[in-house]
C-alpha cells in the first residue's frame, strides 16, 4: 500500500470569492462560465453565492475587470449561437436524408 497524499486545500481570499460571485450575477452569465472561467467547482461558487445573499459575504463595494465581465458576456453568446448552429445542423441533415430519400422512391417507381 502506498502513502495516501494529503488533499490540498485551497484558500481563497474574500476578495476573489466577492469578485466571483459579482462575476456570476452578470446578465446572462451562468454560474458554471464563471466556475469554468476560474477555475473552480460550481458548487464552491454556488456557496459563495448564498453566503453573499445572507449577508455574510460582502459583495458591495467590488470592483469587476471590464474585460472579464465583456468576456465572460462574450462567451456566453458565443455558446448560444454555437448550440444553435447544432440544431441548424442536425435538421439539414434530417433534410437531406428525406429529400435523398424521396428522390430514391420516385426515381424507382417511375421505371
Amino acid at each position: 500500500m502506498g502513502i495516501a497524499s494529503p488533499k490540498k486545500i485551497y484558500r481563497y481570499s474574500e476578495q476573489f470569492k466577492a469578485t466571483a460571485v459579482r462575476l456570476s450575477q452578470l446578465p446572462d452569465v451562468l454560474v458554471q462560465d464563471v466556475a469554468d472561467a476560474l477555475d473552480i467547482h460550481p458548487f464552491m461558487l454556488s456557496r459563495w453565492r448564498r453566503s453573499a445573499r445572507e449577508g455574510i459575504l460582502k459583495t458591495r463595494n467590488v470592483k469587476l475587470d471590464v474585460d472579464t465581465a465583456a468576456e465572460l458576456k462574450r462567451l456566453r453568446q458565443v455558446e448560444r449561437e454555437y448550440a444553435i448552429l447544432k440544431e441548424e445542423h442536425v435538421l439539414l441533415k434530417k433534410a437531406i436524408r428525406f429529400a435523398s430519400g424521396r428522390r430514391r422512391r420516385s426515381s424507382s417507381s417511375s421505371k
